[in-house]
């Protein structure tokens, strides 16, 4: 394990959260499991066209919690850091956001993904999170880029990702296989020079 790995952990809570005044990003925890089973279940058509298949036990509480145990083991070993959003008072789950493929050493980067409930959708809450994220990921992680990937189609998340400050690089073809089909991605990226704190308002 390399000393900025050790510079990471050292510098973490057992809980990161971050928080503005209407989101919260946060590790998931067992009890989130009502919210989390009825958020994705009555998304899932809206989620599958841009995900892998999901599995026939995806849904269930055992698997659930196992995605916890493995969230939790995959960010005390600095590998990622899998939020989950809440947004409002009452800390209705929105979605999720994972800062994943850590990479210390002479990359200092890594991969950002999300998904976002139907129902939340369009309202500007991943554009929040996203804000959230990114200072983090440069100021508390100390990386040096962050990577994204995007269907081609999927014209709103290249707009979200646009909006707060990514770059297009280039077209990976074949990269993931989404929704039981090899697919092609556009691959953008923030590098730390490059971020700023503003950007347009984009309603994701």
């Amino acid at each position: 394990m390399t000393r900025s790995v050790f510079r990471f952990l050292s510098r973490q809570p057992e809980t990161p959260e971050l928080v503005n005044a209407t989101h919260r990003l946060r590790l998931p925890r067992y009890d989130d499991f009502e919210q989390w089973h009825e958020l994705r279940r009555d998304s899932r058509a809206f989620l599958q066209p841009w995900e892998p298949t999901w599995r026939a036990d995806d849904l269930t509480e055992r698997a659930f919690r196992s995605r916890v145990v493995r969230n939790g083991q995959e960010f005390h070993s600095g590998l990622a850091v899998p939020f989950l959003l809440f947004g409002g008072p009452d800390e209705v789950l929105l979605g999720g956001l994972t800062i994943g493929l850590i990479r210390r050493g002479a990359s200092q980067s890594c991969m950002i993904g999300y998904w976002m409930g139907e129902r939340h959708a369009g309202k500007g809450h991943m554009f929040a999170a996203l804000r959230l994220a990114i200072p983090y990921i440069f100021g508390v992680l100390e990386l040096h880029r962050i990577e994204a990937t995007c269907i081609p189609e999927n014209e709103k998340s290249i707009r979200l990702l646009e909006g707060v400050g990514f770059e297009r690089e280039g077209l990976l073809r074949q990269y993931l296989k989404i929704n039981g089909q090899w697919r092609d991605h556009t691959m953008l990226s923030l590098l730390s020079d490059r971020a700023s704190g503003n950007g347009k308002k984009e309603n994701s």
